[in-house]
């Protein structure tokens, strides 16, 4: 079979490539924006540039049998585009139906897309995880946009024949993650204390492992065809959890304060931190049954065993 990965230097894609790269039943074709400095493409990359409604895939989609995207604008803390909603439509709407509109000309049969966990929302409430089969209920710009496309990409599904397998993921981390996870793992190396040591909320997360397993599933798994799945390492934690159980995958004890909750979403208000106080405090389930039963999948690696892997590439690059 031969695949199509697009997002191919990225911290998923090239997770995707590595595990595919090994594996003799499929021909892997990369698509990258650019070459970087000192960097060579092989014979199996191909230069497609910028993602946008006026990309040309026709040199990589020749002869491609599945499209994994994961090629996107992804989210930012402080966006600075003039329309972030527009900025994050022509990539990842205009970007994406390109691809697959061009992906549905040259014959592709399966479009497997990356989308978010933004889709279903950005909170859930005690005991009432997301499903897969949710009303969507984007708030901010890059889930509108996933959204958006998601639903695009079932309308070309029913119009074409094109099979689309859409996956949800909640926040993934593994060796080489970066932003607040990256920034987590260095503060509490420095042994700083964090009024986080109360905090009875409940997230989801998902190994970097665990998901690139889920999207070799959905290559190929028949079941896979023109769902939803959402993913995650099936044992949610709280903050409070989190940050021990990554303490002690670092080798150190996290110094975490008993501060209540309602004082740090208080102070927090008054700094114009709610976006981050609501990560912190709230909570984000999803529920994986769909995802276990249709493709009798389940997460190879357990949650500590993750952590234990980010935490040593982390300590191996002497980052903090």
């Amino acid at each position: 079979m031969r695949l199509l990965l697009t997002g191919a230097t990225g911290f998923l894609g090239a997770a995707i490539a590595k595990r595919l790269m090994s594996d003799a039943n499929h021909e892997l074709v990369l698509a990258v924006r650019r070459v970087l400095p000192g960097h060579v493409l092989n014979v199996k990359s191909v230069l497609v540039g910028d993602l946008s409604a006026a990309t040309d895939w026709a040199s990589a989609l020749s002869g491609i049998d599945v499209v994994v995207h994961t090629a996107a604008r992804v989210h930012v803390m402080n966006d600075n585009a003039t329309d972030p909603l527009d900025a994050f439509r022509k990539v990842n709407f205009e970007g994406t139906m390109a691809l697959a509109q061009q992906a549905v000309r040259a014959g592709v049969r399966r479009f497997v897309f990356i989308s978010s966990i933004k889709v279903n929302g950005e909170e859930t409430m005690p005991g009432k995880p997301f499903t897969a089969d949710d009303l969507p209920g984007p708030v901010d710009p890059y889930g509108v946009s996933k959204a958006e496309t998601e639903q695009a990409l079932r309308a070309l599904s029913v119009e074409t024949g094109i099979e689309v397998v859409i996956i949800r993921p909640v926040l993934v981390y593994g060796p080489g993650v970066k932003a607040n996870f990256n920034s987590m793992m260095k503060w509490l190396s420095k042994g700083g204390a964090l009024p986080l040591g109360s905090i009875y909320n409940k997230r989801s997360l998902v190994a970097l492992d665990n998901l690139v397993d889920l999207i070799v599933i959905c290559i190929e798994h028949p079941a896979a065809a023109n769902q939803v799945f959402l993913v995650s390492d099936g044992e949610d934690l709280s903050t409070t959890e989190l940050l021990q159980r990554v303490g002690n995958a670092l080798g150190v004890r996290a110094r975490l304060l008993p501060v209540p909750a309602i004082l740090i979403k208080f102070a927090a208000g008054l700094l114009g931190k709610h976006a981050m106080s609501q990560r912190l405090l709230g909570s984000l389930q999803v529920d994986i049954s769909k995802t276990r039963e249709l493709l009798d999948w389940a997460p190879p690696v357990s949650v500590d065993s993750a952590l234990e892997k980010t935490a040593r590439f982390f300590l191996s690059q002497k980052q903090f």
